[in-house]
């Protein structure tokens, strides 16, 4: 399996148990930590791509949305395991949720020089094609897929360092070659959850 970050998330989710637990006991629950991850990740999108590249220090947001928003899908997910809140509802918010937010998120890319606007749509399509590709596992007997090497961990982390990039110099022409190299591991992403879920699949039967 393509080695990606979301190895670590059992460690993640181990530092954030008791702040969970604290929210669980106040009320919180699952559906409302993913509705608001999605809520404000389509409120900054919309507020990059507003801002557009006159105003680089708006992306300096990014990289602390993107781990903030990394909390509260790791929050969302526990509430729904550990406290009892798992539903279909819920399923249906977490996957959506991810896929819009995703898009609203790396889309203000295409609007920064040096990347080629059709790349940046490409990097977008093709994530939101591995992560559909990722819950097909579960319709043919396999698990939910979260194989590499370009998952959603991957992405916050290399849009959370352009976003710092872009906030704190200008991007230098060479780098125009990252969003193609961003594809080619999106299409490798998505061949290899495939790949995976079909021999999952297979093997259980």
């Amino acid at each position: 399996m393509a080695i990606t970050l979301y190895a670590l998330k059992p460690r993640f989710q181990g530092l954030l148990r008791p702040s969970v637990g604290r929210l669980a006991a106040a009320g919180v629950t699952a559906n409302q930590v993913t509705l608001a991850a999605a809520a404000g990740s389509l409120a900054l999108g919309a507020a990059l791509a507003a801002a557009g590249p006159g105003a680089p220090a708006m992306f300096l947001l990014l990289p602390v949305w993107l781990g903030l928003r990394m909390a509260l899908n790791a929050v969302d997910g526990m509430l729904a395991r550990e406290f009892g809140q798992k539903s279909r509802l819920g399923a249906c918010l977490n996957e959506l949720g991810d896929l819009a937010s995703d898009a609203a998120l790396y889309l203000p890319f295409a609007l920064v020089a040096p990347f080629a606007p059709g790349w940046v749509v490409a990097v977008v399509v093709l994530a939101l094609i591995g992560e559909a590709a990722g819950i097909l596992g579960q319709t043919i007997g396999a698990e939910r897929r979260y194989d590499g090497p370009f998952g959603k961990s991957d992405r916050a982390l290399v849009f959370s360092a352009l976003g710092l990039w872009i906030a704190v110099a200008p991007l230098p022409d060479w780098l125009g070659w990252a969003m193609p190299l961003l594809v080619a591991l999106a299409a490798a992403t998505v061949v290899n959850r495939v790949r995976r879920a079909l021999a999952q699949a297979e093997a259980a039967s």
